[in-house]
């Protein structure tokens, strides 16, 4: 999949649908905020801010993550790990009626 590529469920591979409504646990970076701590909704990114992120950015480079009643986050530079449910769950209102990202995830923990 490309940055440009309409998405498509069945872009996805097979190892990928495979994770879908599993726990799992991923590694990478919160997107800044206003707020530094008690966070209840997080960006988790693929990386510091290298590359493109925001309008125009690849749906697979980020997911949107919910963390579970009673959780929260703190946001820091550092990578963190983040483990909890993922699911397809296109969120809609990006540039040209594409979907601003295409995975979510109920925290319960980041680290």
């Amino acid at each position: 999949m490309t940055k440009t590529e309409l998405f498509d469920r069945a872009m996805l591979t097979p190892k990928v649908n495979a994770l879908m409504d599993k726990k799992i646990r991923v590694r990478g970076y919160i997107f800044p905020t206003l707020r530094k701590t008690g966070l209840n909704r997080i960006v988790l990114v693929r990386d510091n801010m290298e590359c493109c992120f925001g309008p125009g950015a690849a749906l697979f480079d980020c997911i949107l993550v919910t963390m579970a009643p009673g959780k929260t986050a703190e946001y820091t530079i550092r990578p963190v790990a983040v483990e909890g449910t993922i699911r397809l769950d296109e969120l809609q209102g990006g540039p040209d009626g594409r979907p601003l990202a295409i995975y979510q995830m109920v925290g319960d923990k980041v680290e």
